[in-house]
């Protein structure tokens, strides 16, 4: 008993609870503690059919008064820590899956971890008959779900597969071609390819910052040397917190490879030659592959996912039109890239959603997914498309993505900077800007040395100031304007030189008078600025994405421009789901270079990771 004898004594109390709440590290062991007490840990080489092993860590209950589904994850990223004796720090996404009852399997992929074989990136499927011994991501999944089922004592038959990211690239193979007792899938932000839209280029544009930072941790040999534990690797040391200064003072893209990857990270090198979408990339598009799926398939991804935002609603749409009457949907949220897993999905960077819908997700939409098919347990009753909205921050349920009720509507640019439902009038009008490759316009207004999660929610008012941003904007809106689906760019331009880039932007420009966060977050955010912006006449980020021009007929046959000739330069950008409220504007930003986000183009018709410094013009 502790006497409390101060004139305040609330104080007292407050400390008392404070004393009393287990720190994070102390929810992290009594979470280890309880796995222990109630799973076995295994850790097996499990055959593949040409020969290979690939090192499986199992989870099996120790209760065994019914069997058990397996929940499988299949990682590039090393299921570390190693060792029968040492235990994650957590089972599943959440503690629900715990309690309930799962044998819980973790694999090594080929070739990474303590997995035997050879890893390939993005490994392309075989989609013709094969061979005894050919192999593939979705036989390497079939070969471990059959061994699990004939080896794995107490289990029902039945299998599931997630994964966030690289590994949500594994869950869509495990749906493909999949073993029977593969019952539902989940890949969440999946990698479905790397040239189009997912991670390292976009529509052609080298995600420069994005890429090099990946490349230059994950393309080292991430075998682990000593056992138990984990493996570790130096975080590449840019010399400055200042990403713009490091990417600009490296220069051309071929620099990289020079001065800081010696040959040593070849995929960063085939990244780069294979500049067209040739049959090297065609053959990593995995959404060609979802066809004729026969697990129940939950695609999950986030609106403002900066690394896989595009492989989520295409993957979905693919096995949508391949695989008709197929258990396939989708869910969408207002998260970055994984952020459905963990925290509370409130915020992001200065941009409120009114509800924690993280939790609201794994609680209400993942578990019961895996419940249902895996033990047969409930009817969730989710629709097709399990959407947010953001704007109005709202959840919805649709019966298909895009919602049938949503029409095209057409904006166009207008005379002095405006936007505009009214077609201009014909004749020769245009904006000019003069694009600087040594001057390229900085994706954020902060100093960071990677890609940052918020700059898709980023205030682009530095932006809108500069004199190689065109801006266009729409008068104060008299109503709520709802925008669902994809969009689509159509610029008509012209260049002085014979290739350039194309930068799309749509906005969201708060009213002078909308008040600022409250509660006031505290602290700094990254990079040191101000934990919030001021929100009167904020320009909120809701979709941008860039294009390489000479792309505009062919991803396959790239071609020139003529200087001075006029010539249409179309694409789309990835779907949206948000309503420009009453008293807000729409804004449009053009642009030409998103730097160090995308890499610089030097506006002169050649192959980019060949030019130098010269060449930029």
């Amino acid at each position: 008993m502790i006497a409390c004898r101060s004139a305040l004594p609330i104080f007292c109390l407050i400390a008392l609870a404070q004393n009393n709440e287990p720190t994070a590290e102390q929810r992290a062991q009594d979470r280890r503690n309880y796995i222990k007490a109630n799973y076995t840990k295994h850790e097996f080489l499990i055959p593949m059919r040409d020969g290979a092993r690939l090192f499986t860590v199992v989870y099996t209950p120790k209760k065994t008064t019914e069997p058990y589904p397996f929940l499988i994850s299949r990682t590039p990223y090393t299921v570390a820590p190693y060792g029968i004796d040492n235990y994650r720090g957590a089972l599943a996404p959440t503690d629900d899956y715990m309690k309930e009852g799962f044998i819980f399997v973790y694999q090594d992929v080929r070739g990474k971890g303590k997995s035997e074989g050879q890893f390939v990136h993005v490994r392309p499927h075989i989609s013709a008959k094969k061979s005894p011994r050919d192999i593939d991501e979705s036989s390497d999944t079939w070969d471990t779900a059959d061994w699990l089922v004939k080896n794995v004592p107490n289990n029902n038959g039945k299998a599931g597969i997630y994964g966030i990211s690289y590994p949500g690239f594994y869950a869509a193979q495990g749906a493909i071609d999949a073993h029977p007792a593969m019952k539902a899938s989940s890949p969440q932000a999946p990698v479905s390819e790397w040239f189009i839209g997912d991670d390292f280029r976009h529509n052609g544009v080298v995600f420069l910052s994005h890429a090099f930072r990946f490349f230059s941790f994950f393309g080292q040999d991430i075998r682990p040397s000593t056992e138990p534990g984990s493996p570790s690797l130096a975080a590449f040391n840019y010399g400055t917190p200042d990403g713009y200064e490091f990417y600009l003072k490296t220069g051309p893209l071929q620099n990289f490879d020079e001065k800081y990857f010696h040959g040593k990270i070849p995929f960063w090198n085939e990244m780069l030659a294979n500049d067209t979408y040739n049959a090297y990339w065609q053959a990593r598009n995995i959404r060609q592959y979802m066809k004729d799926v026969k697990p129940a398939v939950m695609t999950v991804g986030g609106w403002f996912d900066a690394e896989d935002l595009f492989g989520a609603l295409r993957l979905y749409a693919a096995a949508e039109k391949q695989s008709p009457g197929a258990a396939n949907s989708i869910v969408m949220g207002p998260w970055v890239h994984g952020g459905w897993s963990y925290g509370d999905g409130d915020r992001l960077g200065n941009v409120r959603f009114n509800s924690k819908t993280a939790p609201y997700f794994r609680e209400n939409i993942e578990y019961p997914f895996f419940l249902h098919y895996l033990k047969g347990k409930g009817d969730p009753k989710l629709p097709e498309a399990y959407m947010f909205e953001t704007g109005r921050n709202e959840w919805h349920q649709h019966t298909e993505w895009p919602p049938k009720e949503a029409k095209a509507r057409v904006f166009y640019f207008a005379a002095g900077a405006k936007l505009s439902t009214a077609a201009p009038p014909s004749g020769n009008a245009f904006d000019e800007y003069i694009s600087d490759p040594d001057k390229p316009v900085p994706y954020i207004s902060e100093i960071a040395p990677d890609m940052t999660q918020t700059y898709m929610v980023d205030d682009q008012r530095f932006a809108s100031s500069r004199t190689d941003v065109l801006v266009y904007q729409t008068e104060p809106l008299e109503s709520d304007i709802r925008a669902a689906g994809p969009l689509k760019a159509s610029l008509f331009v012209s260049t002085t030189g014979t290739d350039s880039d194309w930068v799309v932007k749509l906005i969201d420009v708060y009213p002078p008078d909308a008040p600022d966060p409250d509660p006031k977050p505290a602290g700094p955010m990254p990079g040191g600025r101000p934990a919030y912006s001021k929100m009167g006449g904020y320009q909120q980020l809701v979709r941008g994405e860039p294009f390489r021009g000479k792309f505009r007929n062919s991803f396959e046959k790239p071609e020139p421009f003529t200087p001075g000739k006029v010539e249409k330069v179309a694409f789309e950008l990835p779907d949206v789901y948000h309503t420009f409220r009453r008293g807000h504007r729409i804004m449009v930003h053009i642009q030409s270079s998103w730097f160090p986000l995308g890499d610089r183009n030097p506006q002169k018709f050649m192959k980019i990771s060949d030019a130098r410094a010269e060449d930029f013009q």
